[in-house]
Parts: C-alpha cells; structure tokens; sequence
C-alpha cells in the first residue's frame, strides 16, 4: 500500500471497519456476476481490457498506447476511456476541437499519440460502445482502458497489471488500501503484467514474484519496466538532452512520481520539484507559480521538466508557452527478459482468432 507520511497511513488504518464493508459489497457483487445473476453484455466485436484491481498509476495509459502502436495497422482500431476528472458526461468522439478538459488528460493523451485511430471517452460504456461502432463503423478492434472491475462488458482478452512496489497481493481493500476489487478476481486475466519493475530485475526476484503471483496455467505473466525517452518542447517539439549540469524544476501531478523524480535525479545536477493531486487541472495561478520557482533556481543551465500526462492540460496555456522552457518528458514500455515478442504474439493472436471462430456468428451484438 502506497502511503506517503506517517499521518495519512494512522488514518487509513482507522478506516478498517469500513474496508472490511466495502469488501463484502465487492464480493457479493462480483458473486453476481460470476452466478450470471448479473449478465455481462458480449459484443460481436474482439475487445481488449486494460485494467488493475487498485487505484494509482500502475501505468495503464502507457500500455494502451503500446497496444494502440502494435495493433493499427493491422486492424481498425478504438479506445474507449472513462475519461476520469473531465468536466463533460457522457459519450464523445475526439477530435482536434477538444482538450483535455473535455476528454480527460489520459485519453487526450492517446489521441495526441494516436489522432489516426478512434479515441471515444464515455461513464457508461454499455452504451458508449454501440454509438462508437455507429460512428466509425469500420472499427474491428476496441480497447477499453480501465474496465476490468466493473464487468458490465465482457472482454476477450484481459491485460492487468499491477505496480512492483505495490503488488496486489501485499494490498487491502480501499480506504485502508489501494485495492477496489478482489484478489481472486485476478483469476478472469489473461496477462499479468508487474510494470515499473528495475531495470535490473534478477531471475531471483522474478521467480520470487511469480510464486507470490500463483498464476494459473492459463495466465501468462509479464514484466516491464517504464523507459524515459529523450525530453521534447512543449510547443516546438525540439528535442533536448538531460545532462549534470542541468538544475530542473519538475512539475506533475501524477499518482507516483517516485521512478520519475529517481530518474530527474541520476540525471541532472539538481532538481526542484512542484507536485500536484492526480489529474490535477492547471490553472493561471498554477503556472504563475511555476514561473515563479523556476526564476528562483540558481544555475544558468535550467529547465522545466514535466510529464506527458502533465502537458495535455497545460497545453491549454499554449500562447504563454512558447518562450517558456518547458519540456515534456516521454516514457515507454520496456519488456525485461526477452518477453516482448512472446507478449506481442500473444496479443495479435486474439482478434485473429476471434474473426476466424466458427462460432463468430453465434456472439449476440
């Protein structure tokens, strides 16, 4: 469980009669479901899920975004978002009108990366999923991101994951813990993915997780680690290289910033940092402040680094930006032990072997 002082994990402890709660309600719940007293629809159409059983960054968006890269060009390809802390509702379709305000940073992200697919953000997924294969008929292959736990909608292939320094396993039922769902619900997964692992990770440690884990025969388990890619302008899009002579000023609000500000650290030669809540909505205030830190670093050489999830909504300041130097820091998906064609292949198969089922015609639209 992710705590941050020693305050906040005292008072998430007092809450343990109301995570013992919330449990039950959970697994009387997911008893539904699994007695088909509750239903999940079926579409007649491959969907692939994204999820996790916890609440924080256990690095959902990026994995979207890798399977968004591998599978496009293969199929006619959607994502379909929650589009969390956006202040619209209901169902939309991105395009270049809308921000991050009206989407949600996440799937503004996806569509910043991938304007060549369909990126739709809807609560009600149910309903989302027929409007957007009204929309974009040609579609053959949705992605949903972050749907595992409320079962409305059955998948084909579910890919969890779950943070190596917060595995689901050690994890406790919200408020207390991170955990919004069952352990045992793991068991409805395809691929279990540890994200954010050390680059370094031993065979040792791998075999350690992977007996904590107890996948069945059917699971396969994966591992990666997050990739920081060389930083870009925030407007101009120029490139930059992180060196030690660099004083960085870091700015995000991200669930955990702890592999980020590791990573600021061995890179550069000092940093100062301005964190914000998760999803946090930039106001004028706020890069005012910004400002106002960064003219007060000491060394010539200095910069602004923030996070891709960061500049969706900054980019909403895009004329006081120009002569700033803000840059925006990538990351990507890095498969530890030779595992990213086997995960690869394995992804790919799915949708081939949905469209080539004989049983293709008897899933009810």
């Amino acid at each position: 469980m992710h705590f941050k002082n020693i305050y906040l994990r005292s008072f998430r402890l007092f809450l343990f009669p109301i995570s013992i709660l919330y449990g039950i309600l959970i697994a009387i719940r997911n008893l539904l479901y699994d007695k088909k007293i509750i239903k999940s629809v079926e579409f007649n159409i491959p969907i692939i899920c994204v999820g996790n059983i916890s609440v924080g960054g256990t690095g959902k968006s990026p994995m979207v975004m890798y399977l968004a890269s591998l599978l496009k060009n293969k199929y006619p390809l959607a994502t379909l978002s929650r589009g969390y802390k956006r202040r619209t509702s209901g169902y939309i379709l991105a395009n270049e009108r809308f921000t991050a305000i009206e989407l949600g940073d996440e799937p503004m992200q996806i569509y910043l990366h991938h304007p060549d697919i369909a990126v739709a953000v809807g609560e009600k997924r149910i309903e989302a999923i027929p409007q957007l294969l009204y929309d974009r008929p040609e579609t053959k292959l949705i992605i949903l991101d972050d749907a595992f736990q409320h079962r409305e909608i059955h998948a084909g292939l579910n890919i969890i994951l779950t943070e190596y320094s917060n595995l689901y396993t050690r994890d406790f039922f919200l408020p207390t813990g991170d955990l919004r769902d069952q352990r045992s619900s793991m068991t409805r997964a395809e691929i279990i993915i540890v994200t954010k692992c050390p680059l370094n990770l031993s065979e040792n440690d791998k075999f350690l997780i992977l007996k904590e884990l107890n996948p069945s025969d059917n699971q396969k388990v994966f591992f990666t680690s997050i990739r920081y890619d060389a930083p870009y302008h925030i407007i101009s899009k120029e490139k930059f290289s992180l060196t030690r002579e660099l004083e960085v000023l870091l700015v995000c609000g991200i669930a955990n910033p702890e592999p980020l500000t590791q990573y600021i650290h061995e890179k550069t030669k000092m940093y100062d940092a301005l964190f914000f809540n998760d999803h946090h909505i930039y106001s004028v205030d706020d890069l005012n402040a910004i400002n106002e830190r960064f003219d007060f670093l000491s060394e010539s050489q200095k910069v602004i680094i923030t996070t891709e999830k960061d500049a969706v909504r900054l980019l909403k300041f895009k004329e006081l930006l120009n002569n700033i130097p803000l840059y925006v820091l990538p990351i990507s998906i890095h498969f530890l032990f030779d595992q990213e064609n086997e995960f690869n292949e394995l992804v790919q198969n799915y949708p081939y072997a949905f469209y080539n089922s004989p049983n293709l015609s008897s899933i009810a639209e």
